[in-house]
């Protein structure tokens, strides 16, 4: 039998749209629909869909993303249909005076194709960067990139072999940091950030200018999946390194919201973030963001699906067979398809949610 939060969560990124737009609908907020240029998996219409609650004038705005990473996507969905329908938290944010903008799939095409990157391969959440000055360099990925994502998969001993030897070299911080911090010089790689602003980049920015321009007070929850012990959300600081900022997301959410660049992080320091783009776009606002990463597998395991699939993206000619046991492994690398986990992840997010509002009702 299906639980009252499970039934919120899908299979298909289709599904989960559908899911979205019904709860929108339902609880009466005014819906947008930015469509996608590209197709989906199963010939779908692929599309960003914004739900808005709040007056439009309001000056405290709280966003709740989804689907950065794609296949990401099912987790965070899963947490936006169930936050409108929760009637109890609609009128908790309404009678604080925060409007909340609902972005459901900010990276559409990889939800549908269970992909974590964009349909030019381009990680989102590493083209946030300035593409008029010099490309950031990471050396560390140029020296392990033909070993990353091999000529055959799975890779042959000899690749395995020098992978376990640059870890011994130089530590597994080291070897996280080179192949998931962001790179710019091999665009058929993984966490490839792009060599200009990619489409959802672009809308993304959009919706800031358009939803955020009259906001004095503005915050961000974006939901991730992939890293840490399986159902638990590490609470990542997301605004550039600002003490009062980060002591604000502290009174917040807690003592335990760690930071990229400290080593506090599960996560290696990473370039061309989302959540950024506010900085640039809303310099007006006070500005406080939450990157919420639930965790699923280990991170070796994560990384290893993620160099197979793109090993996929990279042979298309590969068997069926070989095609589906991939894409399982990403699905479930990302996703953690139980009852128990959803409502982990449910739990901590509305927790997440509620202490944004009264963080910026306080303050």
């Amino acid at each position: 039998m299906t639980s009252a939060i499970e039934q919120h969560f899908s299979q298909t990124y289709e599904e989960a749209r559908g899911k979205f737009l019904l709860a929108s609908d339902e609880a009466g907020l005014p819906l947008q629909c930015r469509e996608h240029p590209k197709r989906g998996r199963d010939g779908e219409l692929l599309a960003m869909d914004i739900a808005r609650s709040g007056a439009p004038e309001a000056t405290r705005l709280l966003i709740i993303s989804s689907g950065c990473h794609g296949v990401e996507g099912f987790c965070g969905s899963g947490i936006q249909s169930f936050m409108l329908r929760d009637m109890q938290w609609q009128r908790f944010a309404k009678q604080a005076g925060v409007a909340v903008l609902y972005v459901h799939a900010l990276n559409p095409h990889g939800f549908s194709w269970w992909r974590r990157t964009t349909h030019e391969n381009v990680d989102l959440n590493r083209n946030f960067i300035d593409f008029g000055a010099a490309l950031p360099p990471n050396e560390g990925y140029d020296e392990i990139a033909d070993w990353l994502v091999p000529d055959s998969w799975p890779p042959a001993p000899e690749v395995a072999l020098a992978l376990d030897r640059y870890v011994e070299a130089h530590g597994h911080a080291a070897y996280q940091a080179a192949a998931s911090g962001g790179q710019y010089r091999h665009p058929d790689g993984i966490f490839y950030g792009g060599n200009a602003p990619t489409w959802n980049n672009l809308v993304v920015r959009q919706l800031l200018r358009e939803h955020a321009s009259k906001a004095s007070k503005l915050a961000w929850i974006d939901i991730h999946t992939g890293l840490g012990p399986s159902g638990v959300g590490e609470k990542i600081f997301g605004c550039r390194h600002d003490d009062a900022s980060i002591a604000r997301a502290r009174s917040w959410w807690g003592k335990d919201v760690t930071q990229l660049d400290d080593g506090s992080s599960t996560s290696a320091p990473l370039q061309g973030l989302l959540w950024h783009a506010p900085h640039e776009e809303c310099p007006h606002a006070e500005y406080t963001a939450l990157g919420l990463e639930f965790g699923t597998v280990a991170i070796d395991e994560m990384i290893d699906a993620l160099r197979a699939d793109q090993w996929l993206e990279n042979h298309p000619d590969s068997s069926s067979e070989q095609r589906r046991i991939i894409k399982h492994q990403i699905r479930d690398a990302f996703y953690t398809d139980t009852a128990a986990w959803k409502e982990q992840v449910v739990e901590q997010a509305m927790s997440a949610a509620t202490q944004a509002v009264i963080g910026m009702t306080r303050d």
